[in-house]
């Protein structure tokens, strides 16, 4: 028999954990707004296992974390396997209409949806004019109204990605502080971005994070413009560099890979991998929508109150 302060003697008290104050207080989980916009990413290229392996594991990295996120994929050239953007726009401005319809008739007092479908948020590390205006034609031709958003970089966290990358081919050195060496560690690298002149500016700006985290120096190149890799590998081999690595400043899909290494057999170096699936890339795609939507970012959630 319980008493007016818990239950009969003998049986266990489950009191509620205090909330911790000051700068040790747990965050309060962040969650997506009901009914949010969905996040659509807008993946470059015609789809391929790899890419779509590679898309889908930065919408996974989007979800985790921000719980409730509805992310979808589109792709530029899609196929029936692998939808196109302009469809997957359709499908989600259908699936709104439904959704308001069916509370409508459950007599649920509901207004109609107004603001975007979705936020699109191009798969691209930098601008790349060509790629971006198949973007807008793609949300053009879908008739919804959606957001577009900038590119990914450049970023810190894209100078933090390369690095990564430069490392797991040995030809970085992966911490700089404990002053691990390796024996084919770059003493130059080439930044190699498409897109033109605009893109390779873009990434100079990440290029000067990643010179920082290096200390070599890092020169930004154009896969597209010939000649632009092999000028910049003698400028640094001219201010001494004799090691050249060259890291694609790419998610991966906007390239066909044999572009790589043709570069690489140009400039005469060793290449590293592309960003791929890194974690970074799912948490800029997500940063980009909460931004366009004015939702305090999940990152924002970790830092210690003051």
């Amino acid at each position: 028999m319980s008493t007016p302060t818990g239950p009969a003697s003998g049986l266990p008290v489950r009191m509620p954990r205090p909330r911790q104050p000051g700068r040790h207080r747990r965050p309060e989980p962040l969650t997506a707004p009901e009914d949010a916009p969905a996040l659509v990413l807008a993946v470059p290229g015609a789809p391929s296992s790899a890419t779509r392996s590679l898309a889908e594991e930065v919408v996974s990295i989007a979800r985790s974390e921000l719980p409730g996120l509805d992310a979808r994929i589109g792709y530029l050239d899609g196929d029936g396997e692998s939808p196109s953007l302009s469809a997957v726009l359709a499908h989600a401005a259908e699936e709104r209409t439904a959704r308001f319809e069916q509370a409508r008739a459950a007599g649920m007092d509901v207004k109609e949806p107004d603001g975007p479908v979705a936020v699109v948020v191009p798969l691209l590390a930098g601008p790349d004019s060509a790629l971006l205006r198949q973007v807008r034609q793609a949300v053009m031709d879908s008739r919804v109204a959606a957001e577009l958003t900038d590119v990914l970089g450049p970023h810190p966290l894209l100078a933090e990605a390369l690095h990564v990358r430069l490392s797991e081919a040995g030809l970085a050195r992966a911490d700089r502080a404990r002053l691990f060496t390796v024996a084919t560690a770059a003493d130059g690298i080439i930044l190699a971005s498409v897109g033109g002149e605009e893109a390779v500016q873009a990434a100079g700006i990440t290029g000067m994070l990643l010179a920082a985290r290096l200390a070599v120096p890092v020169m930004a190149a154009a896969l597209d413009q010939e000649g632009s890799i092999a000028s910049v590998a003698e400028q640094l081999r001219g201010s001494g560099s004799q090691q050249l690595a060259l890291a694609p400043y790419l998610i991966g899909p906007e390239i066909d890979a044999s572009l790589l290494e043709e570069a690489a057999r140009e400039a005469g170096c060793s290449a590293a991998e592309a960003l791929g699936p890194y974690p970074a890339i799912g948490k800029l795609a997500l940063a980009k929508y909460t931004t366009a939507l004015g939702i305090a970012p999940p990152q924002a959630q970790n830092t210690p109150a003051r």
